[in-house]
């Protein structure tokens, strides 16, 4: 493998089955997927995790808190901040329902998975410490489904804060795939006076990196990621603070990314539309090159 790019071995034979028509693809779930960025002495500073060698899906790669939506924040009153849900319905190409699912999700599973919340007891506030013994008890709550993001705002009085989030990407899993997402990528800033930690069971560590790096560990081969991480921290690397890249967000394109795959000379071809460095030539007999 010349550099990082996560390639289950697996996908070869799936990707044969739904060229050839015998692979029927599932339904991606909607998902979301936080990157928490900060500025250093050398600049901005992305947080990622490295997923448990065990984990079924993307075991050993790096990549952000993110998670699926739960169904239960797609019409639930939420305090909100912010853009309004109709905005982010346009921004996001969903209805408004939807929005306000897909938000959730970003918000929460940033919490869940990093300790960071992006909310506060007012529309231009934020908490300032979420480390205390009740917090954890309502964020094990969360993970465990036994409390809605609703509930958990409500009961603390807190208003989600959309205006911290910038939408930066979505991709679709690939339909060969047997677990997909749907999933929207956002940045935010990490805000004063709070701290990421490892709360995730799926992570078995977290860094603090400057986009470069990463993209020069994967290119050496050293940090393994899915094709949708590295895409997004390239798209960091032009940035030279984190406030910089929370603005470039509005420009960003959010036309779904899906891989396609096709036979071609004996071979199956596998490509991202606009992210030609990830395309992989399969011989038939099922080695990767």
């Amino acid at each position: 493998m010349g550099n990082g790019q996560w390639f289950p071995a697996e996908w070869p034979e799936r990707i044969r089955a739904l060229a050839e028509g015998t692979l029927t693809p599932v339904t991606p779930r909607r998902a979301a997927t936080v990157m928490l960025v900060k500025d250093n002495e050398a600049g901005p500073v992305v947080h990622m995790l490295r997923r448990r060698a065990s984990m079924a899906f993307a075991g050993g790669a790096y990549a952000y808190p993110g998670g699926g939506v739960d169904p239960r924040d797609d019409k639930q009153q939420i305090r909100w901040a912010g853009p309004t849900r109709a905005w982010w319905a346009r921004r996001l190409g969903v209805d408004e329902t939807s929005a306000q699912a897909i938000v959730c999700a970003a918000v929460r599973e940033t919490y869940e998975e990093a300790g960071v919340l992006l909310a506060g007891p007012s529309p231009d506030s934020v908490v300032g410490d979420t480390t205390g013994d009740d917090w954890e008890a309502d964020r094990a709550a969360l993970v465990a489904r036994d409390l809605s993001f609703a509930e958990f705002l409500d009961r603390r009085g807190l208003v989600l804060r959309s205006d911290l989030l910038g939408a930066w990407a979505r991709w679709i899993t690939p339909e060969f795939e047997s677990r997909r997402y749907d999933t929207w990528f956002f940045l935010a800033v990490l805000p004063e006076g709070q701290r990421t930690r490892n709360a995730s069971t799926e992570a078995d560590r977290t860094v603090w990196i400057r986009p470069a790096d990463a993209a020069a560990g994967y290119d050496k081969g050293e940090l393994l990621m899915m094709p949708p991480t590295i895409a997004t921290l390239r798209g960091l690397v032009e940035y030279e603070s984190s406030a910089d890249a929370l603005a470039g967000a509005a420009a960003r394109d959010l036309t779904p990314v899906l891989a396609e795959a096709r036979l071609e000379g004996g071979e199956v071809v596998l490509s991202w539309p606009g992210h030609d460095e990830f395309t992989k030539h399969i011989p038939t007999g099922g080695a990767s090159a």
